[in-house]
């Protein structure tokens, strides 16, 4: 099924209005205008093209064109040094190139225009500003960057929504989550009578990246409840007429009263989801009241608890409502730690939008690399090398995640990938263990011809 564009949901509304023999909508109470006016400025341009979660790189190009170029000034705005007083006109380049930058998810030009000045509130024609822009395509850091600049964290866009709603609209479920921590009104209706869940409902689709949404929204504490204005649906409803299976089972899981958590047990039920791989019951664990890092008789919080046993979805919401991938444990492991045990590229990929310390020690002192070459993890020691991870890290036994490729494993295909891997990465094949032996030194006394081959040709 098509995704449903809010427009055209807008302009459903007006024609039944119509229809129905009234000469003018039905006045919205909240926003003061009438309901589903089917010209208002649509904040996300790109919906109405899009038929699966959208794509975070894409950026949409008649709001994009509109605020690209350069008013003038922007010059002199460009060269002003940081906490000059600007000239109106210069004000309006400097925010209009901001929102430009938005558009195309440069953080980079983003924070030094925001240093220079320019205003992350400041909106166009259209009503898109830098925040409101980051959220609706999915733009995680640049929307890290708007708030700690003090982004207006309820400012309402042409359709009188905010930033949650136009983030649960797309999918975007790591900025819904980023927006709760933040505060934002979780229940407030936009002009056309819906809230963020109803949104990622009834203008999503039962895909993953929804999935999570709706997920995250359940764990926020958003109103599950309350029918839309317009269809007099509630989100489970929705759901149902949508004949979305999986959206269905989180929202019935959600409001079923007989899978109803107490705020005494929320700790208890979250260890347990997160342990066993549940992440409804963990979702709503966390609308219960529990803690996001609670801790087990084993130092354990539910998202290393989630790791260990591989269960992205959990990990998934654990990491959108803000679940540290640092927290050590009684014997020195973390989330982050643990994905180079297990391997799991999945839980990686899952846990890197939360900003894992990469340095972060075991209690052998190594990085991550290091186990995962050991075990011959090669498809997460390719991922994790990506990442500017240290490959000559040297651990407590004088080991580098070279040397345990070659000492501790098994000289066959994955070992040899995975020392290739290392190699392309920079790692330093020179690099002796306490006794002075070098890798190829260990890979020659082991008779792995083929690693031998390998480590001469570096």
């Amino acid at each position: 099924m098509r995704r449903v564009t809010r427009a055209a949901v807008a302009a459903g509304a007006l024609t039944a209005t119509l229809l129905a023999g009234c000469s003018t909508p039905t006045p919205d109470p909240t926003a003061g205008g009438p309901v589903g006016t089917a010209s208002a400025p649509d904040p996300t341009p790109s919906t109405a093209s899009t038929s699966a979660v959208p794509s975070s790189s894409a950026v949409p190009s008649p709001s994009a064109t509109a605020t690209s170029p350069a008013a003038p000034g922007a010059t002199a705005s460009a060269t002003s040094a940081p906490g000059a007083e600007l000239s109106a006109a210069e004000q309006a380049a400097l925010d209009g190139r901001l929102r430009a930058a938005a558009w195309k998810d440069d953080v980079r030009a983003a924070r030094d225009l925001v240093r220079r000045g320019a205003d992350v509130d400041a909106k166009d024609d259209t009503d898109q500003s830098a925040y409101l822009v980051a959220a609706s395509e999915g733009y995680l850091d640049l929307l890290e960057l708007t708030l700690d600049a003090g982004a207006t964290v309820d400012d309402k866009d042409g359709w009188y929504g905010t930033a949650l709603i136009r983030a649960a609209e797309r999918g975007h479920a790591l900025v819904v989550g980023r927006l709760l921590q933040a505060g934002i009104d979780r229940d407030h209706v936009n002009r056309i009578g819906y809230q963020a869940v109803h949104e990622a409902v009834w203008l999503g689709e039962d895909t993953p990246g929804y999935v999570d949404t709706v997920r995250v929204l359940v764990a926020g504490g958003v109103e599950l409840e309350t029918p839309s204005r317009t269809e007099r649906l509630t989100p489970l409803q929705m759901a149902r007429e949508r004949r979305y299976p999986t959206l269905e089972g989180v929202l019935v899981k959600a409001t079923d009263d007989d899978r109803d958590v107490s705020a005494a047990d929320a700790d208890r039920v979250l260890l347990e989801a997160a342990a066993s791989g549940d992440a409804d019951r963990a979702a709503r664990a966390l609308r219960a009241g529990a803690d996001l890092e609670t801790r087990d008789d084993r130092d354990r919080t539910p998202l290393l608890l989630a790791v260990t046993g591989d269960h992205v979805e959990v990990a998934r919401v654990l990491v959108a409502m803000g679940a540290d991938p640092d927290a050590l444990d009684d014997r020195h492991d973390t989330p982050w730690l643990v994905t180079g045990v297990t391997g799991s590229v999945a839980m990686l990929q899952t846990l890197l939008p939360a900003g894992p310390d990469l340095t972060v020690r075991n209690r052998y002192g190594g990085v991550s690399v290091i186990p995962a070459s050991e075990r011959g993890h090669a498809d997460y020691v390719e991922r994790v090398v990506e990442t500017g991870i240290d490959v000559d890290h040297v651990n407590d036994l004088g080991w580098t995640a070279l040397l345990e490729a070659v000492i501790l494993g098994d000289g066959g295909p994955a070992h040899q990938r995975i020392v290739r891997t290392l190699l392309a990465a920079g790692a330093d094949p020179g690099l002796a263990d306490r006794d002075g032996v070098t890798a190829l030194q260990h890979a020659r006394s082991k008779g792995y011809a083929e690693i031998v081959r390998i480590l001469e040709g570096a």
